[in-house]
């Protein structure tokens, strides 16, 4: 066998096992919406196209067996029991770009006789799953963007708080009271805000998607204060709700970037240099205002 030979082997018996983990991933995931649901039908395409794929590859390795990765097929179902089918779904996709970029690099090792079926199956992957992996969209996933909106924006508000009471009172009790109080005044105002939004053509119940908002913000709020009412260190309050706050605004990123198909390191750089510079900037402006009043 020829070293190009060999190489579409090692290739094939690769993506062979990743095309049928795949297939088996789609079709385990339309079991998981009711039969009738349009979900289920789109689902079932997109097995059906990965089952194609691992049809392409397997007759470079004929008689070998595809190894399923139950870790990879556990994981997704779990993450479409916890965050639902729309983030599975797309979370799936983020990596079809990669996938592309493989199959370009190994195009020449292709035969000539397959090379219509190569680049159908290159085709497949960078616009029909995409394409149907984008209609995927469950009501749910409508909500939990205002759940989202809620936890994203009590970050930045609250920690500064948090710090600039801090800095005037110097007593973490205060704070984590401030905190408190403000995110509940804070959560009402968001809700109000959350309402108006969603009258605005939201496919949706706008007194759900305030309530969402406002009650995420008012849980976020006091899960960043907790810290205060634990310690009488200012230094140790404050170290361990913003690091309650960096892990909450990694999730939250996270899971939005891949809701929306955006990068998520850009995202959270942002959002976490925002964070960072206004309780910085929060304390210092109440430390001042403590010297100057004398309080």
């Amino acid at each position: 066998m020829s070293s190009d030979g060999t190489e579409l082997s090692k290739v094939a018996r690769l993506r062979m096992s990743h095309e049928f983990t795949d297939s088996t991933l789609y079709e385990r995931l339309s079991r998981t919406v009711r039969h009738d649901s349009p979900f289920a039908a789109i689902l079932m395409q997109l097995s059906a196209t990965e089952s194609r794929h691992y049809e392409f590859w397997s007759k470079y390795v004929p008689g070998e067996k595809p190894r399923l990765n139950r870790l990879k097929l556990y994981w997704i179902l779990f993450l479409r029991r916890v965050l639902g089918l729309t983030f599975a779904s797309r979370y799936l996709d983020r990596h079809e770009a990669s996938v592309v970029k493989e199959y370009q690099a190994i195009a020449g090792l292709i035969p000539p006789a397959d090379k219509a079926a190569f680049d159908e199956m290159v085709a497949d992957e960078k616009e029909h799953e995409n394409e149907f992996a984008q209609k995927i969209e469950s009501t749910a996933v409508r909500y939990i963007s205002f759940i989202v909106l809620g936890l994203a924006d009590s970050l930045v508000e609250i920690s500064g708080i948090h710090a600039g009471s801090l800095g005037i009172y110097n007593k973490t009790e205060i704070a984590g009271l401030a905190g408190v109080v403000a995110g509940g005044a804070a959560s009402m105002a968001m809700a109000s805000a959350a309402y108006a939004q969603a009258k605005q053509g939201f496919k949706g119940s706008a007194r759900l998607s305030a309530l969402y908002t406002g009650v995420s913000y008012f849980i976020s709020a006091v899960f960043l204060a907790t810290p205060y009412f634990l310690t009488s260190s200012m230094i140790v309050a404050l170290c361990a709700s913003l690091g309650l706050a960096v892990v909450q605004l990694a999730l939250t990123t996270y899971y939005s970037t891949v809701i929306s198909n955006k990068p998520f390191t850009r995202d959270f750089a942002e959002i976490l240099l925002i964070l960072l510079g206004a309780t910085v900037a929060l304390y210092v402006f109440g430390y001042a205002v403590r010297i100057e009043t004398g309080i």
